[in-house]
């Protein structure tokens, strides 16, 4: 379609994005936003939201909820970011990607009001997921913060719940260099009178979200001490789903669940979308048990959900995961090393504006790394990459591209082998 590829070319090339160029995308107000929901009739507040920051974890627990609420029957709109292969990854409803026509004439629309406001990509592109719910009158929309929260342009929605997945340190250029500097940024999602959910519990940050709670008259709870769960089968035996037990407080309430997300740390996630699902009967968001067992089995059938400890093949075992910061990594990291095969085969790039010595000390030293750029402006240069990489005993050679350094590793492994592709959303977007 022309006219939508004309509108793409524009989106990429008109609007500041900051997984583009970083730092000056960032804007440190929501006035825009505002500005955008007052134009359009404010479509945000025309359907119940579910709002979701964290550092780690916030897309998974989206995909998670989404796809038990479309299986409770719910009319869903999921907004998430960034997206892998096609933009509109990041505008569904019960997991259809909003429709070329629909970006086309929004635009078109808008384009004077843009060309005057100067919004950043990431304010555009949830202004018009706004606009595209109310007009598909959904019954209930899941909406993932950018980057922090207090000052994020997806803050202007009220929600029926609040979740904050967990905090670590990412972004801190931008979110404050400590855990409670960050808890601080997330917690400006909390709003008055509504319930908040933490999905886990850390000393250095509780007292930030409790206090938050107590000034906006709200309660908050904590996934962690609600939910456990137990595997039956281990997730690093069985790397492409895991049947579990939830226990809450301590006692068995699901038997023999399925999920197909693999990653040893969708336990965590687990359990904030299954305290989550507690809150949203308490406000009256009717979910069933066998709805919340069907969703969870299904997420990636209902959202196509993808690049979580992603499978791509069996032999040789190829896995792609899109953590970046040091928090995802140290849990890919451990992964890894419960898993069996021959040699591991690591395709890795990052960005240039992330502290990758504390990451790269975090990588098994045991394997043959693929040193690739991510093509975007702030992707690190390979041998940038490279040169650290070798002074921290990781070794291995850079090519030009994801794509070179991923043909060469299939090239080189064996069936027995592992081949992992990571470091960056936009590592593993090339390739997936």
């Amino acid at each position: 379609m022309a006219a939508y590829s004309r509108t793409l070319d524009y989106l990429f090339n008109h609007f500041p994005m900051f997984h583009s160029i970083g730092a000056d995308a960032y804007k440190n107000n929501l006035n825009n936003s505002i500005t955008l929901s007052n134009i359009m009739g404010k479509p945000e507040q025309k359907f119940r939201s579910i709002h979701i920051a964290g550092t780690n974890g916030k897309g998974s627990v989206a995909n998670m909820l989404s796809s038990v609420l479309q299986e409770a029957g719910y009319k869903t709109g999921l907004f998430t970011s960034p997206h892998l292969k096609d933009f509109r990854e990041r505008i569904r409803i019960n997991g259809e990607m909003i429709p070329k026509e629909f970006v086309t004439e929004f635009v078109a629309t808008h384009k004077k009001i843009f060309d005057t406001i100067h919004p950043s990509f990431f304010e555009m592109t949830f202004a018009l997921a706004m606009q595209y719910f109310a007009d598909q009158n959904v019954d209930i929309a899941v909406i993932e913060t950018g980057m922090g929260g207090r000052i994020d342009s997806t803050n202007i929605v009220n929600p029926v719940m609040s979740i904050i997945t967990n905090i670590s340190l990412d972004h801190t250029q931008f979110l404050g260099n400590t855990l409670q500097e960050i808890a601080m940024e997330k917690a400006g999602i909390i709003k008055k009178g509504v319930p908040v959910l933490i999905g886990k519990s850390q000393p250095k940050t509780d007292t930030v979200f409790k206090n938050a709670a107590k000034s906006l008259n709200t309660d908050v709870q904590y996934a962690d001490k609600i939910y456990k769960i137990d595997d039956l089968w281990s997730w690093s035996e069985r790397p492409f789903g895991s049947v579990f037990t939830m226990n809450k407080y301590a006692v068995t309430k699901f038997k023999n669940m399925y999920c197909p997300l693999s990653g040893s740390y969708q336990r965590e996630n687990l359990q904030t979308a299954f305290a989550a699902v507690d809150i949203l009967n308490e406000q009256g968001i009717t979910i069933s048990k066998d709805a919340l067992t069907d969703g969870i089995a299904n997420v990636i059938k209902n959202t196509d959900f993808k690049g979580r400890w992603q499978v791509r093949s069996r032999r040789p075992l190829t896995i792609f995961d899109t953590a970046h910061n040091e928090a995802g990594i140290k849990q890919v990291a451990l992964q890894i090393s419960e898993l069996q095969f021959a040699k591991l085969h690591f395709v890795l790039g990052m960005l240039g504006d992330k502290d990758i010595s504390k990451i790269l000390c975090l990588l098994p030293k045991k394997a043959t790394y693929y040193f690739c750029k991510p093509k975007l402006p702030r992707g690190l240069d390979q041998k940038v990459l490279a040169e650290q990489a070798h002074e921290l005993g990781l070794e291995g050679n850079s090519y030009l591209s994801v794509h070179i350094a991923y043909s060469h590793a299939r090239k080189a492994a064996s069936k027995e082998d592992l081949i992992f592709v990571g470091g960056s959303s936009f590592v593993v977007a090339e390739v997936v």
